[in-house]
Formats: structure tokens, sequence, C-alpha cells
């Protein structure tokens, strides 16, 4: 159980890989994922004031009874 073998390196050198290889790999998805959290504040706050809504906007989805069905 002491012994280190071939899968654990590769396991540790994938993961050093992905943490610290090729373009600041995980600057770039702390960046990403701020941008995120931002927009969403921002889309947040865009919807604290109410919107009016005209009769002629509203869409009636209720479905219609059968006839048919009920007279049975």
């Amino acid at each position: 159980m002491g012994s280190i073998g071939p899968l654990q390196i590769v396991l540790v050198i994938v993961v050093a890989l992905l943490l610290f290889g090729g373009r600041g790999r995980i600057s770039s998805i702390m960046g990403d994922m701020a941008k995120g959290v931002r927009s969403f504040r921002k889309g947040l706050a865009d919807d604290d004031e109410p919107k009016a809504v005209d009769k002629d906007d509203l869409v009636n989805v209720t479905p219609k009874k059968d006839e048919s069905k009920a007279s049975s």
C-alpha cells in the first residue's frame, strides 16, 4: 500500500497539467466565472421594476373542455 504505482503518477501529472499547464487555464476559468456572476447580478438588478402588461398582450393557454367526453 505504501508504493506509488504508474496509475497514481499519471493521475498526478494530469492534475498538474490541468492546474498549471497551458495559458493559465485556472485563471481563465475563474475569469469566466466572475463574468457570469457579474452578468447574473446585473440581470437581477434590471428586473426590479415591474413591467406593465396590457390585456391585449395576454394569451389564454387553458385547454377547452371536450364536450363529447363530458356528456358521457
